[in-house]
């Protein structure tokens, strides 16, 4: 089991936390979030398409369905699949990109790759037959799985891709939604669910000169192998005299590092902040265990990690992989005090936990890398879950090739971009390509990650709630928004570290809840105010104090770029009582409250009432 020694490692706990704030206060910046500017208008060329062949058209579609499902990632690819199987067959699946897939259709940067283990990961494995090869699967091999689920859910024929909503207004009087498209449709739909996940919204750095660069430079999300060669598993033969700087040192650079230090001439890593670097240790899968496993075997193992990394108890450790090492080890030391007669903390033993953790992170630089100055500036300072935990084997060892350089910045960041390459320390490194790996718009609501406007009845849109006094009912549904449903919802909603485990308990919610209003001939239902009132209440009353812990952290997307006061952001918004919880109370609300807390908008209330 890797939960850890029972005997951690001998640590200053008050100096270790003095260090951690010093190097937090280096970080922080005035100009937090807006650090970063979006892939839009000036900048839209960084999101092209460049799976598709140009110039794609087809006639316009006019068309009245029962569901209009928004987005053919790995969420509306589970809520598609629940219609299906409860007998919902007339949707249209509208998705931008030109194949389901999702995060997994536009990141296709060498070594991509997920870190959450791919039969927990992976949806629908056994209705789909799927056998990952490897415990952490390629991207390519997520990416063919999701295709895999449209072809045997027989989503194909029912989805538009390369097509993106441009607004939704509710009709009250035909009780619909309305949805137009940049193609130009018209599609009238009954019920609408939006999946617009975390990692879909490119963010760029607003670095002076970034447009003044004269060499290449893409996002790694949208990947040039015409440019490098190669493809995701390496082979990056375009770059043999190439001069590459990667800006950014998160969860995408520490695949993409490996890959390009294999072909480039020279590599430079442009790191603000040091990442915590903790074991993969992937392995083939064993097809002959997978296949022998019970039925409801996924549900049972995601089930199971999801607990461990919420910290509760388990009678056994299914998953047994480095996220959980935290929360175990913090379980073991509460035993531990209790059998020695204590009363203990959970936040102080806590805390020593992740002191361990850390510290044995920060050992392994020192194993990894030669150089003892280098080592040191890749060593991170800063609690575990300040900032999203990563998991490589080949990353620290990429720093001892002599073609590979870290500019480490001691938190300050890049200075500007100019013609010919990057500032940085006050020096220009020459560069002939920049990639940036700068992460997404974590967390941003599904209207602004989609680029399309929702307008609920009385005139009232999606971005005018969002940005108020938000009152959602379990963050998937809103007053004012018939039939309305969001699938990945975080805010007043839930997520975890397996965010597909997030995404199939909102879509089997949506999907309930839809086919409540057909069985019994309902035609529009929202929630009541009094019902997100409720749901309020119960989200103040479950808070977990988040605001101290991110304010120490180190600047990220997890705490607002160090203004976690000011947005509680991806973690802070969420339902206190943890995403296991949170899933069983939707299974008990749509059992007991569900036909009391959704009511007929007031126009189809009025109408019903006259007809008796």
């Amino acid at each position: 089991m890797a939960s850890g020694p029972t005997t951690g490692p001998i640590f200053d706990g008050e100096a270790l936390r003095a260090r951690y704030l010093a190097e937090r206060d280096k970080r922080l910046r005035r100009d937090g979030e807006t650090q970063y500017i979006e892939a839009s208008g000036d900048f839209a060329d960084f999101v092209a398409d460049p799976y598709v062949e140009p110039g794609f058209a087809r006639s316009a579609v006019a068309e009245d369905v029962e569901v209009l499902i928004v987005g053919g990632g790995i969420g509306g690819l589970q809520t598609a699949a629940e219609f299906v199987r409860r007998g919902i067959a007339d949707f249209r699946i509208v998705e931008q990109a030109g194949d389901f897939g999702g995060t997994w259709y536009w990141n296709r940067y060498p070594g991509v790759r997920c870190d959450i283990e791919s039969y927990i990961y992976m949806p629908l494995l056994e209705e789909v037959g799927t056998v990952p090869a490897e415990r952490y699967s390629t991207g390519a091999e997520i990416f063919a799985h999701c295709q895999a689920i449209g072809r045997h859910f027989g989503l194909y024929e029912r989805t538009l891709f390369q097509t993106r909503i441009e607004r939704m207004d509710w009709d009250a009087g035909a009780e619909r939604w309305i949805a137009l498209t940049d193609r130009g449709d018209r599609i009238a739909a009954r019920f609408v669910t939006v999946s617009q996940g975390p990692l879909a919204k490119v963010k760029l750095p607003g670095i002076p000169g970034i447009r003044d660069f004269t060499g290449r430079m893409f996002h790694s999300a949208r990947w040039d192998y015409g440019y490098t060669g190669g493809d995701q598993n390496g082979g990056l033969t375009g770059l043999a005299d190439k001069r590459v700087g990667v800006i950014g040192t998160g969860a995408t650079a520490v695949q993409i590092v490996p890959r390009v230090a294999e072909h480039a001439k020279e590599l430079y890593v442009f790191q603000r902040t040091p990442s915590a670097i903790d074991i993969r240790s992937n392995r083939p899968t064993d097809a002959d265990w997978l296949l022998s496993q019970e039925p409801g075997w996924q549900r049972r193992r995601m089930d199971n990690f999801l607990g461990i990394v919420s910290g509760k108890p388990v009678p056994e450790v299914l998953v047994d992989d480095h996220w959980g090492d935290l929360f175990l080890r913090m379980g073991e030391l509460m035993r531990e005090a209790r059998a020695a007669g204590e009363t203990p903390d959970p936040h102080e033993k806590m805390q020593q936990s992740d002191f361990e953790k850390m510290e044995a992170i920060r050992a392994r630089v020192t194993a990894e890398i030669t150089d003892p100055d280098l080592a040191a500036k890749l060593k991170p300072w800063y609690n575990f879950l300040c900032k999203r935990p990563l998991f490589s084997d080949e990353y620290l060892p990429t720093f001892n090739r002599p073609n590979v350089t870290l500019v480490d910045t001691d938190g300050r960041g890049i200075e500007r971009i100019t013609e010919t390459g990057i500032i940085a320390n006050g020096r220009e490194y020459p560069l002939d390509l920049i990639i940036l790996a700068t992460g997404f718009d974590v967390g941003a609501p599904p209207h602004k990650v989609g680029g399309y406007k929702v307008t609920g009845r009385d005139g009232v849109t999606l971005a005018e709630r969002w940005e108020g006094d938000l009152r959602t009912l379990h963050g998937t549904q809103l007053s004012g928004f018939p039939n309305f449903h969001i699938v990945g919802g975080t805010a007043q909603g839930t997520t975890a570290f397996n965010f597909t485990h997030t995404l199939r308990m909102q879509a089997e919610h949506a999907a309930e809840i839809i086919a409540h209003c057909r069985s019994r001939g309902i035609a529009a239902l929202e929630p009541s105010t009094d019902a997100e009132e409720r749901w309020h209440a119960l989200l103040e009353a479950k808070h977990v104090d988040h605001e101290h812990f991110y304010e120490e952290c180190t600047p990220g997307f997890l705490n607002n770029e160090g203004q976690f006061r000011d947005k509680p952001t991806f973690v802070g918004g969420t339902y206190g009582g943890g995403p296991l919880e949170y899933e069983e109370l939707l299974a008990r609300w749509r059992s007991k409250d569900m036909a009391s807390d959704l009511v007929a908008p007031p126009a189809a209330a009025e109408r019903y009432r006259a007809t008796g």
